[in-house]
């Protein structure tokens, strides 16, 4: 799988009627339609993608969205809503964290308090990280080993990848980017100390 074929899964993902857990399980079955080797290299292409967008300037865009308290585990999850949004949208707030503005997600929780936004709203999608897995162990049937098989089999392809030079560009573009960027669109949706703090 290339990034053409995985930003192409994703962006259909994004597009998908349903709520996250259906649009997730198209994606799980789309994967299983595939060899598990596919499932390894989807895993691997949203690990990366996840790293891309893992700077401190989208930090403080998803901390100001969340209200101040996002957590390591809280901000991956956030990368994870990230990609789910489609290439166009995950490129346009990795290079300008306060695109996120912009988002139809983000733009739907502004003037309501964070107790009365529901877990779906939330910009965070912990399960996506899973679903390769799950496609994987189905296709295998390695469902009883706790993803460990899954786990080796990301990490070897992750390897093989870096040594063929494969993340080279993307290496350079992230020391390309600006890690201190202001966010004044962001800044005057999600005041803080206002109610929705």
């Amino acid at each position: 799988m290339n990034d053409d074929a995985f930003w192409a899964l994703i962006d259909e993902l994004s597009r998908r009627p349903g709520d996250r857990d259906e649009r997730l399980e198209w994606l799980r079955a789309e994967l299983v339609r595939s060899p598990e080797t596919e499932s390894v290299a989807f895993q691997v292409r949203l690990e990366k993608a996840c790293e891309r967008a893992d700077t401190r300037a989208v930090w403080a865009a998803a901390n100001r969205v969340e209200g101040g308290g996002c957590t390591d585990d809280g901000f991956h999850y956030f990368t994870l809503w990230l990609v789910g949004q489609g290439r166009k949208v995950y490129e346009s707030v990795v290079a300008d964290p306060d695109a996120l503005a912009d988002v139809p997600g983000i733009r739907a929780l502004v003037g309501r308090h964070r107790d009365e936004w529901d877990d779906a709203e939330w910009p965070e999608w912990e399960e996506l990280d899973y679903v390769a897995q799950d496609a994987y162990d189905e296709l295998t049937g390695q469902e009883d080993d706790d993803g460990e098989e899954f786990l080796d089999a990301v990490e070897e392809a992750e390897d093989a990848a870096e040594a063929a030079g494969e993340w080279e560009e993307d290496e350079e573009l992230a020391g390309a980017r600006p890690e201190g960027m202001a966010l004044p669109r962001l800044t005057a949706l999600f005041p803080l100390g206002t109610s929705g703090s």
